[in-house]
């Protein structure tokens, strides 16, 4: 009867069917015995009594077999149908394949997760870091929820990230003179990171295809956040791109062609160039800066020269407010500056009132 489940012999292994709501599971009891057969039946129908009266939640045969790594593969899956497979999203999601794979999913627990966690601050990332990989795996577990694969997941901790924020930006002379000590081919590169913050991986993507008139658009796919923004391309932009279209057209061995990206080398993308970097900020005495100070730098500059912060957000492809404030650095100097417009604006309210007292 559908309440009592039944065994039955495959070979020289008895095997168990018993029903959870109108559909039956079939799961060999890996006994060779009708005795222990009927145990391990017996087992499974208390199981899906507790369901019943929801106690606890059952596992299905098959929630028991799945790995992480099976989960990692179907959010992969999910990810480049919802055009979400960005690099940085595949980097992580190969982390946690890595790390996790081997585990299944339904025995993974949440002490084992803590311990993945201690070890890795223990070996020297950093907290931001750490929780990339942590959140992705809880992503992997929510998609097979959704889709009545898994009832649960493992508790995940998120550590914090308070102090996190980004302390790297060059001034305007620190800029000039890193330009001046790089290779000719590299110093429009970094002058457009500069003018509109965008990452290093997203202008080498860019080619003169992704340009019409004078608007230039980042496509989704190129883009880590995975959604296109345009840029038009006025003042020094468009003077970039004069310059580039000159650097266009180049003879290899004799036969002249032109080059498909807007920033090339020798008609190659641009690639790795820490050595000419690190040589350039070492000349303007600010060893150890990052290309992706560049970026910090330009959102910097658009909030300070007044550009309304959704705006400035559109051109650099933040899509949170709390990410972007983490690039809007504030330094001693603008400290000084505040307090001193501070100063100015509570003077001329005080010289009002007391122009007001004397002409009572």
């Amino acid at each position: 009867m559908r309440g009592q489940g039944r065994i039955f012999l495959r070979g020289s292994i008895y095997w168990a069917s018993y029903y959870l709501r109108g559909k039956e599971f079939r799961e060999s009891t890996g006994k060779g015995t009708e005795k222990k057969a009927e145990k391990f039946l017996q087992a499974r129908l208390r199981e899906v009594g507790a369901d019943l009266i929801g106690s606890r939640t059952f596992t299905t045969p098959k929630a028991c077999r799945l790995s992480v790594q099976e989960l990692a593969e179907a959010l992969k899956a999910d990810f480049i149908l919802r055009g979400k497979d960005s690099a940085q999203n595949l980097s992580v999601l190969k982390r946690v394949d890595n790390d996790f794979g081997h585990f299944r999913a339904v025995a993974l627990t949440a002490e084992q997760v803590d311990r993945y966690i201690e070890n890795r601050i223990a070996g020297g990332d950093a907290p931001a870091t750490v929780n990339r990989c942590t959140q992705m795996l809880g992503q992997c577990f929510q998609l097979a929820i959704r889709r009545g694969h898994l009832s649960r997941a493992p508790y995940i901790r998120h550590l914090s990230e308070s102090g996190n924020a980004r302390q790297g930006f060059f001034s305007e002379q620190e800029l000039a003179t890193v330009i001046e000590n790089l290779p000719e081919d590299l110093r429009d590169f970094v002058r457009f990171a500069a003018a509109t913050g965008m990452r290093k991986n997203e202008i080498c993507s860019l080619t003169w295809n992704d340009i019409e008139g004078d608007v230039l658009t980042l496509k989704g796919e190129n883009s880590k956040n995975g959604e296109a923004r345009t840029i038009p391309l006025v003042g020094e932009l468009g003077k970039i791109m004069e310059r580039r279209r000159a650097a266009r057209q180049i003879k290899i061995e004799g036969t002249v062609r032109m080059v498909e990206f807007i920033f090339h080398r020798g008609g190659d993308p641009v690639g790795e160039f820490r050595k000419s970097w690190a040589t350039a900020t070492d000349a303007a005495k600010c060893p150890g800066k990052l290309f992706h100070d560049l970026r910090r730098m330009a959102c910097r500059s658009m909030i300070q020269a007044g550009t309304p912060q959704a705006v400035a957000m559109k051109i650099s492809g933040h899509k949170t407010t709390s990410m972007f404030q983490r690039y809007n650095i504030v330094d001693t100097g603008d400290l000084r500056r505040a307090l001193e417009q501070t100063e100015t604006y509570r003077q001329t309210e005080a010289a009002k009132t007391a122009n007001v007292v004397a002409m009572r």
